[in-house]
């Protein structure tokens, strides 16, 4: 799994199609027949208001034939005031002390949290810590999803079901600035 596509503007032309194209084939190689892959639209702001992500709609693989299939679920997501998200899978690793649970404590803790008291639950310290780093919630109308088919010609990859309807047009700008909720 990719958690992030991103190369630096110093790559020259066609690089993204490039690396792209050689991993699709290389997981066809490996019997993989489909890639979804997602852009998240929605720009994101630290707390004192500095553009850390503008927002992405997949331009790389709209430019390489990915079948567009709409947007993943809208949800309600947890901005830190870095700007980054907060997940609520690395919430529920704090509330069930699952493995990892130490790594997204000490995220919330270098933003100012307070140390989990002996004998806090879970649960209490994480909406404790969350309101303590000052945490927002934000409406966020779900990610762009895109499907590759993966054959070795056109015909193999259009036989090739797709368990989402085909959309179009791709979009072509990112969501408007999210506002608190």
């Amino acid at each position: 799994m990719c958690s992030q596509f991103v190369l630096l503007d110093e790559c020259p032309g066609n690089s993204e199609s490039w690396f792209l194209a050689n991993c699709l084939n290389r997981l066809l190689a490996r019997g993989v027949r489909g890639v979804v892959s997602f852009a998240d639209p929605v720009p994101r702001r630290t707390a004192t208001g500095r553009l850390v992500m503008p927002g992405h709609v997949g331009t790389i693989y709209a430019a390489t034939n990915a079948v567009y299939a709409g947007r993943a679920t809208a949800r309600t997501v947890k901005l830190l005031p870095d700007g980054t998200v907060f997940h609520d899978r690395t919430a529920q690793k704090i509330r069930r002390q699952e493995q990892g649970h130490q790594y997204a404590e000490a995220q919330l803790i270098a933003l100012g949290a307070p140390v989990p008291r002996a004998g806090c639950t879970p649960a209490l310290w994480l909406r404790e810590a969350l309101a303590a780093v000052g945490a927002r919630n934000v409406r966020h109308r779900g990610a762009h999803r895109y499907v590759f088919r993966l054959g070795r010609n056109r015909r193999d990859r259009e036989q090739i079901k797709l368990g989402l309807p085909a959309r179009r047009p791709y979009p072509k700008r990112p969501d408007s600035e999210p506002t608190a909720t």
